[in-house]
């Protein structure tokens, strides 16, 4: 085994060796939907795949959700909070916009020795935030860190809009990452990527600084979240079947070496057309947007907590992350658990 170098030990890796996840209570079906705007199950089914989603009570903040999943991470990987050098929540509707939601989560854990912060890339917020991870580990600076992916985007959602009040739902998904040098195989591989030209596509444009909240909107819907389906879904498609072929190629393996593809919970559509395009079988793609709707940056933290509680992935297994979100920004991450 190498000697561990000034700049940290060449053979260390970022380990996943935990994972949990939280969503409310509180379901929205699609038959509650018919009843607030024009549209019925079907309809939704048929172009999302989505049938229920989890919503958050005027008391569920974004950092309750984040330390709920957080604490059953740590009990998954047996990890105390107090030895935790790091915390990321992954996350576009924070508690507030200072300070951090990850100061809330730290705090609520009782994690005194973490430095914490919020990482702000939409649905790809999780797979960035691992990366971060992974280079901190690696060069030997980080030796348990808590990723969470946390969002209440039901109260960012237009209700009176059908075309994006059926999408989304809330939750929280989280890993526990250890330092290791005994020749585990980690976050093998992460590939990220963003092109702000297309930042129309999908954006929330209040409150900042070019719409700040003393100044009325010019259209008062853009306190909401804004979408552009189609453009969405040919840019998602797109990053997803790109990035999943850089992991490929990087990491020199076949589908038949990959577990499971564990994409952002986006559109059921948009997951079984890049699924296609790879040449994916079913069996290896894991879908779960039917019982959340899009969870934005919790959803492949929640998915990922679901394919391991259920057995579909199992310990020695490699398995691929990916996402695609606002910005645009996309990513993934290969790993063995």
């Amino acid at each position: 085994m190498p000697k561990d170098t000034e700049n940290g030990p060449s053979t260390s890796r970022a380990v996943v060796t935990g994972c949990g996840s939280f969503a409310p209570l509180k379901l929205l079906t699609n038959d509650d939907l018919a009843k607030m705007v024009d549209t019925s199950d079907e309809w939704i089914t048929t172009r999302t795949g989505i049938k229920v989603r989890h919503i958050t009570t005027e008391s569920e903040t974004t950092a309750f959700l984040a330390t709920e999943a957080g604490k059953r991470a740590l009990e998954y990987a047996g990890v105390d909070a107090k030895e935790l050098d790091l915390i990321i929540v992954a996350t576009i509707t924070p508690e507030m916009p200072f300070p951090s939601t990850a100061c809330f989560v730290q705090e609520a854990l009782g994690a005194k020795n973490a430095w914490v912060f919020d990482l702000a890339a939409a649905c790809s917020g999780f797979v960035y935030a691992l990366h971060i991870v992974q280079q901190f580990m690696e060069n030997g600076r980080v030796n348990k860190a808590l990723v969470i992916g946390a969002e209440t985007l039901t109260k960012i959602t237009n209700w009176q809009d059908r075309s994006s009040c059926i999408l989304f739902g809330d939750g929280a998904g989280a890993v526990v990452l250890e330092r290791r040098t005994d020749g585990s195989r980690g976050i093998m591989y992460s590939t990220l990527g963003a092109d702000g030209e297309y930042w129309e596509a999908l954006n929330c444009q209040a409150h900042g600084s070019r719409h700040p909240a003393p100044r009325p909107l010019e259209d008062p819907e853009k306190v909401f979240m804004q979408i552009k389906g189609r453009e969405v879904y040919q840019q998602a498609v797109r990053r997803i079947v790109d990035s999943v072929t850089d992991c490929l190629n990087r990491c020199n393996l076949t589908l038949d070496d990959v577990k499971m593809v564990v994409s952002h919970q986006m559109n059921a559509r948009i997951i079984e057309s890049a699924a296609k395009r790879l040449g994916l079988p079913d069996e290896k793609v894991f879908v779960n947007i039917s019982q959340y709707g899009n969870t934005s940056a919790a959803s492949v933290p929640i998915a990922f907590d679901e394919c391991v509680r259920t057995g579909r992935i199992q310990k020695g297994d490699v398995f691929i992350f990916v996402a695609f979100g606002a910005g645009v920004t996309w990513g993934a991450n290969v790993i063995e658990f």
